[in-house]
């Protein structure tokens, strides 16, 4: 009887890559892979860590599988791994607990089978640049993630993903490049890239404005989107690919700020000041035009008062935000913040209550954004279809729904009429297919 091996991945984009990287391993094994809670021999959770709730939620996954299936051999990995090994190996029940060095490897530990007590690998993590093994059999209908990067050398106050991910280091060029155009060939129209601090890429004397170039020339990938980069790594050139209708870079930048004030920036170590955030953005959307301008906002940083929680509301009302992604602060052991003696904590019950003011305003503004495309004719990808309907995004992320019945659009380009909102996309009618 075939094998039977459910995934599940917590987190960021960079999860995302990896666990699609062991899904492919594990189909070329010969495995079938099923959904999340049904009955499978082969279980692997891709974890993060970056505050206390993922964790929780990370337990509280592995233990649900772990009754589903307490016959099925159950891999935890990633960041949680590297970081909370003692606490996963109370659960019963776990088979491996692997760390981010060695978590491309699962497939070798599973084999071996059942462990009466969790096998724990958390070898330390390299500081040299990287290759990646991957499997290049299998078609694919929506976009897919390219890992290019990994680790980051800014260690700011409230972080942990350093100790998790450990340093900075690129991914081989020749190695990365391979593998997409091995995605294209499988069908991938778009690819989104990934890391903890992509624009710091550098291999072989190439940088991320080289990637996109190279991307650029690929027959057949019509997009390249950069999933989030730091505001202080974004090479200008970058944003006059994004300008370009001819380069497959679209309009979209992810530029976390995190904090909008300056007090609040230095205590948590970034490495810029409000007005020097605010002169890029402004930069970028004068450069280019249409540019979805989305950021990360964490409120409840210890020592955030009142007033400068005001402060980042009027801010991000104020500018040329679409969205914002928000984050209440979280206490994570080992980091630079919480060996401080001299700052005092937010209440968890503020924080909480900051961050759903904070994503209503977010989800007015990105409700604004929509309505102002409401009539135009854009250029949608479709993906993977749904039994009433095509989804698909615009190069500057607009979720679009077309109810066209007449064509196959899965992994086409059209241009579409954006007609009416519905919550958070827009319903659109199909007026050209641009691509097979």
């Amino acid at each position: 009887m075939q094998k039977r091996a459910s995934i599940h991945t917590l987190g960021c984009r960079l999860n995302q890559a990896e666990s699609l990287i062991i899904r492919n391993q594990l189909e070329d094994e010969g495995y079938t892979i099923v959904p999340y809670g049904d009955p499978a021999d082969l279980g692997i959770i891709n974890t993060c860590t970056v505050t206390r709730e993922a964790d929780a939620k990370c337990r509280q996954i592995i233990r649900k599988f772990i009754r589903t299936n307490p016959e099925a051999f159950t891999a935890v990995l990633g960041c949680y791994s590297q970081m909370g090994a003692k606490m996963l190996s109370s659960i019963k029940g776990v088979d491996l607990i692997l760390g981010n060095q060695d978590k491309l490897d699962v497939l070798d530990f599973a084999k071996a089978g059942k462990n009466e007590h969790p096998l724990i690998i958390r070898d330390k993590i390299d500081k040299t640049d990287f290759s990646i093994q991957f499997v290049g059999n299998i078609p694919y209908n929506k976009r897919a993630n390219l890992k290019v990067q990994e680790g980051c050398n800014f260690m700011c106050s409230f972080c942990i993903i350093p100790f998790a991910r450990g340093r900075s280091r690129s991914r081989d060029w020749d190695n990365m490049i391979e593998e997409a155009h091995n995605l294209v060939s499988c069908g991938v129209r778009e690819l989104i890239l990934t890391g903890i601090n992509i624009g710091t890429y550098d291999n072989k004397e190439h940088t991320i404005v080289d990637m996109c170039d190279e991307l650029n020339n690929i027959e057949g990938l019509l997009r390249v989107r950069i999933s989030s980069i730091e505001p202080t790594t974004v090479p200008l050139e970058l944003l006059n690919r994004m300008a370009d209708p001819a380069h497959v870079l679209v309009p979209y930048l992810h530029l976390p700020i995190q904090a909008c004030n300056d007090h609040i920036l230095a205590e948590m170590r970034r490495k810029y000041t409000v007005e020097e955030y605010l002169e890029f953005a402004n930069e970028a959307l004068k450069r280019v035009p249409d540019l979805c301008l989305g950021t990360d906002i964490m409120v409840g940083f210890p020592g955030e008062t009142e007033k400068e929680f005001e402060n980042t509301c009027r801010f991000f009302q104020e500018e040329s935000f679409t969205y914002c992604h928000v984050f209440p602060f979280s206490e994570r052991d080992g980091t630079q913040i919480m060996r401080r003696k001299d700052v005092e904590f937010v209440p968890v019950r503020e924080r909480q209550k900051r961050a759903n003011y904070l994503r209503r305003l977010s989800a007015i503004k990105q409700r604004n954004y929509l309505e102002k495309h409401l009539g135009k004719e854009m250029e949608v990808l479709f993906e993977d279809p749904k039994p009433d309907h095509w989804p698909g995004y615009t190069e500057n992320y607009i979720r679009v729904i077309s109810r066209h019945e007449t064509e196959d659009l899965t992994n086409r380009l059209a241009r579409v009429r954006l007609d009416s909102l519905h919550g958070d996309f827009i319903e659109g009618t199909v007026l050209e297919i641009l691509s097979d």
